[in-house]
């Protein structure tokens, strides 16, 4: 069936399955093979089934399993040129790349994929789009702020996996460095909890069927911060966690508001 599950989502690890209708795919790889395998493991999955692993950008929490599994899997890597070079010269094995182009469409079985510029701290990041049928999945972390593009790339969107990093004020009052703050609160770092309420609102539209919060900080952040400031959004919410995968999310079925 169609759908999407993550199987973490945080500082801590990235990876989201994409099903379609013949394919499974993922999108980034931040946790061990060993730790990947388990998880997909836990969803019915095999890494053996995987087609493709599709990459936003080179930070470790978003590939820290992708060279054991290019070692292991003949499974090819999806990234533009310059997220490419990166993981090139820091991987001791040679992946079989297949090189997109940032604001280029491409078809990738049944789905049509449009990766998108995003501003973050790392080298040309991307987030991602995928179409089929009547259904748009929209898929968007690690976005320092708001940005037409990504306003107009996620237009039309059914289902939606947005980042909701922070509480402002909870940044402010932590322990953290103040290196820490400053980077997360950049333009370059992360989407706060009121931010990703405006990217939501900037793309809702009557056939958004669900949306799935992700990227929340442990410290930073709760469950309960971020639904308090989606009040109102009239979307079913699913919140993803850290630690264990998320249910799987069928592009068929809409989901009841949290």
């Amino acid at each position: 069936m169609q759908g999407f599950c993550s199987l973490g989502s945080g500082s801590k690890g990235n990876c989201t399955v994409l099903r379609g209708a013949n394919s499974i795919f993922l999108i980034d790889a931040g946790f061990s093979m060993r730790k990947t395998q388990d998880l997909l493991h836990r969803v019915g999955i095999d890494l053996r089934q995987v087609h493709g692993i599709l990459v936003t950008h080179d930070h470790h929490d978003h590939i820290a399993g992708l060279e054991m599994i290019v070692k292991h899997y003949e499974i090819p890597l999806y990234a533009n040129c310059e997220t490419a070079k990166g993981l090139h010269q820091a991987m001791d094995v040679r992946p079989k790349f297949k090189i997109f182009e940032t604001g280029v469409s491409f078809k990738l079985e049944e789905f049509l994929v449009h990766p998108f510029s995003i501003p973050h701290d790392a080298i040309e990041p991307v987030a991602f789009t995928f179409s089929f049928e009547d259904k748009k999945f929209g898929i968007c972390t690690d976005i320092g702020f708001v940005t037409p593009i990504a306003v107009r790339a996620l237009q039309n969107c059914t289902h939606l996996l947005l980042e909701s990093n922070h509480d402002v004020l909870m940044v402010h009052a932590s322990n953290r460095p103040q290196v820490y703050k400053k980077r997360v609160l950049s333009k370059q770092g992360h989407l706060s909890n009121e931010e990703s309420r405006t990217l939501l609102e900037s793309v809702y539209h009557e056939k958004l069927e669900m949306v799935a919060l992700g990227h929340l900080s442990q410290e930073c952040n709760s469950p309960e911060t971020v639904l308090k400031a989606m009040e109102g959004i009239n979307v079913p919410l699913q919140l993803l966690h850290q630690e264990g995968p998320s249910p799987f999310f069928s592009f068929a079925t809409t989901i009841a508001c949290l």
